[in-house]
């Protein structure tokens, strides 16, 4: 499978000259299977250029939410498939109250963007998911799930493809104030093994306590799970808005380093928009 960052921020998007190496735009994963089929991890800001490279595809396009939250979700209106009569998408969401209108399809209401939902040229056929569960799907692709430890909740998705697995964890708090609705070890047997992790990172020791309950975790304990779980790659994502280019060379740098010393065949590396992985049997490489 082939891996691509086409956002790579939390909370809201970023500009200057601060943020150009890693790129200022939210939350957007894009996986091409070997088969030619499109997975897409979420729906922020860099849904947008995804949208202009896949335009024409003739393959259907999975879309799967981690959650609802506005940094999420805002790339969808802006995402040129949807526009398309050709275009057959699948939307892979949390559940919401019954009868409730998914917020992702909610922002194109006719109030906060001009064009409905309804008139939407594309097919959009929705899937509400819940957590603890395996969904089989593209005939030899498995999906697990597990939910989020995050304000409103949410879905961690668990991909196995092509020889390979990859999980996509963000908007995630290891250790929540009060009774997490996962507790650390179950992270650690959902991840055990897995060949790449992107997992939030947004915060570091220093923004705690002041952000405890925000439902983030900090680099430090991104990589004490990634040892303990035995993750072969970890992939730190989700940074937080303020943080320079600077800054997270820094963080790439240290991270790298404690990773690799603990065991030499894992890396560690923070995400940037752009930046584009092949993930298969018999590794990852950069491409």
């Amino acid at each position: 499978m082939k891996i691509t960052f086409y956002g790579v921020r939390g909370s809201i998007a970023v500009s200057g000259r601060d943020f150009v190496k890693y790129g200022g735009n939210t939350s957007c994963v894009h996986v091409e299977l070997d088969c030619g089929r499109h997975l897409v991890f979420d729906a922020g800001t860099g849904l947008q250029n995804l949208g202009k490279k896949i335009r024409k595809t003739k393959d259907s396009i999975y879309l799967l939410l981690s959650h609802h939250h506005l940094d999420h979700i805002q790339g969808f209106p802006f995402f040129d498939p949807i526009y398309s009569s050709s275009a057959d998408i699948h939307l892979l969401m949390p559940a919401v109250s019954e009868g409730e209108v998914f917020p992702l399809l909610n922002q194109m209401g006719g109030r906060t963007f001009p064009v409905s939902y309804q008139n939407l040229a594309s097919r959009i056929t929705t899937y509400p998911l819940i957590q603890s569960s395996d969904y089989d799907f593209l005939h030899s692709t498995r999906l697990s799930t597990l939910s989020l430890n995050h304000p409103g909740s949410g879905l961690a998705y668990k991909l196995e493809a092509d020889g390979a697995t990859v999980a996509y964890v963000t908007d995630n708090e290891l250790f929540p104030p009060g009774t997490p609705l996962n507790h650390y070890d179950q992270w650690v047997k959902f991840l055990h093994g897995v060949d790449v992790l992107i997992h939030d990172a947004q915060y570091t020791d220093d923004d705690m306590p002041h952000k405890h309950g925000w439902g983030h975790s900090t680099i430090k304990q991104v990589m004490q799970l990634a040892k303990d779980a035995e993750v072969k790659h970890l992939a730190l994502f989700h940074h937080d808005q303020e943080r320079t280019d600077y800054q997270l060379d820094a963080i790439a740098k240290e991270c790298g380093e404690q990773l690799h010393a603990n065991n030499k065949e894992a890396s560690c590396f923070c995400t940037f928009e752009g930046m584009a992985l092949r993930l298969d049997k018999n590794g990852l490489n950069s491409l």
